[in-house]
């Protein structure tokens, strides 16, 4: 970038401008021994400095000889640094005025407006030396131990007379016969009294009590220096005071880093700085007092540079800086090499140290403003096709994105095959051209909108395909501001449609089921399903497709877990299925349906023994529920049972924080599943959602009421009876908990819920007989809706001792082998049958089901035929009995 100029007044805080109208976003600020200045877009350069009502030409040599240094970012932004002890600041040693004037070219009828701003900033203590390294320059101020001195400015050369007890770029200085004579460099020896040291560039001068040299970083008396392995650039003086028999040397040294001190990777920038800076230091002998990091001159706390990813690392050689490429605080800068897309990335950290020598007893102030730009890196911008296929030709567009740019790159024109327009012209044609932002407002891409219909789209029909291809080509003209540099990118993008008219979606609900109708209207199927989440596939077909001349149906339960629970009320759920129709070549969606439907299901049950059931289903608005961590009032009563979609609670009316009040008659109960507040609110913190999951369940008896019980008995076709020997066998059936028989369910379990044709693991035992000679066979088993063993309607589950062959689900018997528990195996029978529900035109769903047993007592030692021979013949035995469960 070129080197801004600015048009600035410097003088005392007195002067008067000759205009001072406000400007936004000027602001002035004191950083230690530094002034800060930012200013906002000037949109004009300027090159003139004002020094009272005379002009001076800012050029970077003055610039650099007086203590000031320019930044711009590409969007314009500027940012002025001036040394406190610069040529134009009214200097008291701690008290430090400057006035800073900034005149913008006006237009030819009227004057250029002038704004002014001023500060004074205060500095104490002072170090025995202040080392400042800015961009353009490197400064060294020391304490003097000479007499008191008169100050006596001289002219810069080739400018106007100045007015005398100002800072200038030359200064003589006399005090009891001492005379600044000649300053000294080192190594090369060379000799030069104070004019040629300003003519050569350098700046030197004194105040009351300090010594000031000022040095391009490249002058020639500068050298570099390897320290601990890191190249920096010295100076180094000896200036001499003389009086009429003495001659007193005062040395100063600055040194600073290069941009050798730097090492890039694609994701970091590392700062080496040396800790001992050997031209620095008399001995090795020294203490580190501070070490602060900045940017743009300006010191950062802990928390900024945690938040920036900035760090700072100091090791016995060095210290460390390390800063993301990226990272707030810097900005990224557009180049073009070759008509190829390059960014930089530009960031000035600060590094402001203090240590002091042990043996002199002198401290140092050391600060080095330190601008790093990265090596370009190629960013090819790419441009992205979001064109839609889901429509006909007549109503498609190609809708393309061209990216990734920084902010100072613009578009200017669009070339296509056959005209070249500007995005003034693009959009009137309704291109709908358009500059996007990235969410923090550092990136951009452009955006347009091409109609398939357009002539600048290309068309090829391919009639034995059945399918048209639109073909768009163009060259997209882009500038670099504020340089104006011109490149291009070309692109050349193209679509295919089938030569068909989209297919439709339909649906319906009924009890149970979503009915979802795709109609793809005499045409071969181009597309493949989603349904919800799931690609239709040949096993997912089968078990829910049906298949017509020109359409299929998928017909899916309300409950399958392709489908979304919307809301849940009391006595319905409302549940919601999508479905979208795909183009298996890109993916893109063809069509969009959504059906939801509410279904009517009880998820409270209240029975006469006072329990409670319920079931809570995971909702679509809530996406984050986990169903295992609900509860209900009280946070200890957790699911019976739970998956990534329901939890199932199972409860007295006395228990769980539930709730009782009387209305009339009437005693409701009522409960509430919720998640503890803790999860809830680590729910909404990770979701970003606001929404509660809150289900109240509710059971409800009459106070007082009197009910009719009618019962029959019937005599039983053969009592159990024994062969031999006298006593009384006791016969129970069991629910076990899983397969393993090793845990069982407790009577105040039931009733315990399963859901369809989920296992069903009994065990049936005879426990007060210790004769090993003694079995124990299941004759017949069967199921009906309640307790009553000989109600109807009732299904068979062993029939005879056999399984049921009408069975779909055929029970399975289990061998029983001697444990800990089980002492004489045939005593214990164990099957597994599968959960099931009655239905028929005349019943009613039922969610209860009883299952009853007859068993038959065995003399094992020599069986007489029937049921006790182990075949599936009925024949009654000599001991026979019955077990319900």
């Amino acid at each position: 970038m070129p080197y801004r100029l600015f048009c600035l007044l410097m003088a005392a805080v007195g002067i008067e401008a000759q205009q001072t109208p406000s400007i936004n976003d000027l602001n002035a600020e004191c950083l230690g021994n530094v002034i800060r200045l930012s200013v906002a877009p000037l949109f004009e350069e300027v090159d003139t400095v004002f020094n009272d009502t005379q002009i001076i030409n800012l050029t970077p040599g003055l610039a650099t000889q007086c203590g000031f240094s320019f930044k711009f970012d590409p969007m314009g932004n500027a940012m002025f640094f001036a040394s406190l002890q610069n040529c134009f600041s009214q200097n008291m040693d701690k008290m430090f005025s400057l006035v800073m004037q900034f005149r913008l070219p006006g237009n030819h009828m009227t004057e250029d407006p002038v704004y002014r701003v001023g500060k004074t900033c205060s500095y104490t203590p002072w170090t025995s030396r202040e080392i400042l390294c800015d961009r353009n320059y490197m400064e060294v101020s020391v304490r003097r131990t000479l007499p008191d001195i008169q100050t006596i400015p001289k002219q810069p050369t080739g400018g106007p007379k100045a007015r005398s007890g100002n800072f200038r770029r030359g200064v003589e200085a006399v005090a009891s016969g001492y005379k600044m004579t000649a300053v000294v460099f080192s190594p090369s020896k060379n000799v030069m009294n104070v004019d040629e040291v300003q003519r050569k560039g350098y700046a030197i001068a004194n105040t009351p009590t300090r010594l000031v040299l000022r040095s391009p970083h490249n002058a020639e008396e500068t050298y570099l220096q390897n320290v601990a392995g890191v190249p920096m650039r010295v100076l180094s003086t000896s200036t001499f005071f003389e009086q009429k028999w003495l001659v007193t040397r005062v040395d100063a040294t600055a040194v600073c880093p290069t941009p050798e001190a730097v090492a890039f990777t694609p994701e970091v920038i590392t700062w080496y700085m040396p800790k001992h800076i050997d031209p620095l230091f008399s001995s090795d002998a020294f203490t580190m007092l501070e070490v602060y990091m900045g940017i743009d001159a300006k010191r950062l706390d802990t928390e900024e540079m945690a938040a920036r990813n900035y760090s700072v690392l100091v090791t016995e050689a060095h210290i460390i800086v390390e800063i993301p490429v990226g990272a707030v605080g810097g900005y990224f800068k557009s180049h073009i090499q070759d008509d190829q897309y390059f960014v930089t990335y530009t960031i000035e950290p600060m590094l402001e140290l203090l240590w002091i020598e042990e043996v002199a007893h002198e401290n140092t102030s050391y600060k080095v403003l330190f601008p790093i730009t990265t090596p370009p890196m190629a960013r090819p911008p790419q441009v992205r096709n979001y064109t839609p296929l889901d429509t006909v030709p007549e109503q498609a567009v190609f809708v393309l994105e061209l990216g990734t740019f920084n902010l100072d790159v613009e578009l200017l024109n669009i070339t296509f095959p056959t005209m070249v327009l500007t995005v003034a012209e693009c959009n009137a044609r309704g291109f709908n051209v358009q500059e996007q932002r990235s969410p923090d407002n550092t990136l951009k891409t452009f955006r347009m909108e091409v109609p398939f219909s357009d002539p600048v789209v290309f068309k090829e029909r391919r009639a034995e395909q059945g399918v048209t291809t639109f073909t768009l080509q163009l060259i997209y003209g882009l500038v670099i501001f504020p340089e104006y540099a011109p490149f291009s990118h070309s692109a050349v993008v193209d679509a295919v449609l089938l030569d068909i008219v989209p297919p439709s979606v339909t649906g319906n609900c009924d009890q149970e089921n979503f009915h979802i109708t795709v109609d793809y209207r005499n045409q071969e199927p181009f597309f493949v399903v989603l349904v919800g989440k799931r690609l239709l596939n040949h096993e997912f077909a089968q078990q829910y497709l049906t298949e017509g001349d020109t359409d299929f149906t998928i017909t899916l339960p309300f409950s399958s877990p392709d489908a979304v629970f919307e809301s849940v009320h009391s006595s319905s759920v409302r549940s919601r299925l999508d479905v979208a129709l795909l183009n298996p070549y890109n993916n893109m969606t063809i069509k969009y349906f959504s059906l939801a439907c509410s279904f009517l299901k009880t998820l409270t049950e209240c029975f006469s023994n006072g329990t409670m059931t319920a079931l809570a289903v995971k909702v679509d608005s809530v996406p984050g529920l986990n169903p295992g961590q609900l509860t209900l009032s009280d946070p200890a009563c957790g699911p019976t049972y739970s998956d990534d979609r329901f939890a199932y609670f199972h409860f007295t009316v006395n228990s769980c924080g539930t709730t009782r009040k009387f209305i009339n008659n009437v005693m409701l109960y009522e409960n509430e599943i919720s998640l503890p507040d803790e999860l809830e609110v680590k729910l909404n913190a990770t979701t970003s959602s606001e929404e509660e999951y809150q289900l109240k369940v509710s059971c409800s008896y009459v106070a007082n009421i009197t009910r009719t019980l009618a019962f029959l008995t019937r005599p039983r076709d053969n009592e159990p009876f024994a062969e031999t020997g006298t006593g009384r066998l006791m016969v129970r059936m069991r629910l076990a908990q899983d397969a393993s028989y090793n845990t069982f369910h407790q009577e105040e379990d039931y009733p315990v819920v399963r859901y369809l044709r989920q296992p069903l693991h009994f065990e049936v035992e005879l426990t007060t007989s210790s004769d090993p000679k003694v079995a124990l066979v299941l004759d017949h088993c069967w199921a009906t809706l309640n307790e009553d063993r000989d109600s109807r309607p009732r299904w068979n589950l062993i029939i005879n001792g056999c399984e049921n062959p009408e069975d779909p689900y055929r029970v399975v018997f289990h061998p029983v082998e001697a444990d800990a528990r089980v002492r004489f195996p045939p005593h214990v029978k164990r099957f597994e049958a599968y959960m099931f529900s009655f239905a028929g035109d005349a019943v009613e769903p039922s969610g209860q089901v009883f299952v009853h047993c007859d068993v038959v007592i065995c003399d094992a030692s020599s069986p007489t035929g029937g049921p006790c021979s182990g075949q599936c013949v009925n024949q009654d035995n000599l001991k026979r009995g019955r077990s319900c469960f």
